[in-house]
Parts: C-alpha cells; sequence; structure tokens
C-alpha cells in the first residue's frame, strides 16, 4: 500500500498556514479543521510544520504567549516528506526515526497533502484485516 492510497482514502486538502501569522490564528485554524499540524508554506514553498507539539513545548512551557507570537518563531523547520509512491513502511520509518507524528507528501516540488502517523497506523491495520479475512476465506474453501 502506497502513501498515496492512504491520500485518497483520507480526502480532504492540504492545511497551511503563511509564516507571519500569529500563533494564535494557527490555534484557531487547527481547531477549526480538528487537525493537529498545519504546514508552514510561502506560496508553494514548504517551509516547515506547526503543531500542537510545536505550541506546548515552545510556547506554554516557556510562558510566552501566542497573541503575537509569529508562526515562524515556533514551526519546526527542515521537517522530512514523503513521495505519494513511496510504501506506507517506508513513511513509517521516517516518522519513526525523526520522531514525528505528521509527513507533508510531496510530488515534485507540490505539497499534495499530509499523512499522520494515525493515518497509517489505521491504513496498515485495515490492510491486515483485509489479509486475514482473504486468507480465513481460502483456507475454509481449501479444507
Amino acid at each position: 500500500m502506497t502513501v498515496r492510497q492512504v491520500l485518497v482514502h483520507k480526502g480532504g486538502g492540504v492545511h497551511a498556514i503563511h509564516p507571519e501569522a500569529t500563533v494564535l490564528d494557527a490555534l484557531r485554524k487547527l481547531a477549526e479543521h480538528d487537525i493537529g499540524a498545519l504546514l508552514v508554506m510561502e506560496g508553494e514553498r514548504l517551509l516547515g510544520i506547526f503543531t500542537e507539539r510545536d505550541y506546548a513545548r515552545k510556547l506554554v512551557l516557556l510562558g510566552r504567549f501566542s497573541k503575537d507570537t509569529k508562526v515562524r518563531e515556533v514551526m519546526t523547520m527542515g521537517v522530512p516528506t514523503v513521495a505519494p509512491e513511496a510504501f506506507l513502511e517506508e513513511a513509517m520509518r521516517l516518522m519513526t526515526e525523526r520522531r514525528t507524528r505528521h509527513l507533508p507528501v510531496v510530488e515534485g516540488e507540490r505539497v499534495v497533502g499530509v499523512v499522520s502517523i494515525g493515518d497509517l497506523v489505521k491504513a496498515i491495520i485495515t490492510h491486515q484485516g483485509m489479509l486475514i479475512a482473504e486468507l480465513s476465506r481460502y483456507v475454509s474453501e481449501n479444507r
């Protein structure tokens, strides 16, 4: 199974924010879409990612305020990306090695989506369930 298949099944779009937006704007957008991360983009260029973890670690724990703090000040830069044709195992390996929960999916120079660790786990479990059901039918029919 590939990352593209997960994106097709997941649906939805790319949720992004400009680096000069405030963290408060980013938090509102996270809540509005019920998501855990926003891509930080300037036009079509991916600059980084802003996550709930960034907010908790870089603002709350340091006692800073989100009203005036810019996303660029707390976003994570240098995030790994994955191609849509990558297999789920490769995406999972990247996420576990880099200890990240969200992985931008990039085709050429264009961001086409984001997969979360939850998306990957759900896809793998669903796929395994289908394989088990197929094997069970095969065994039942060939006894």
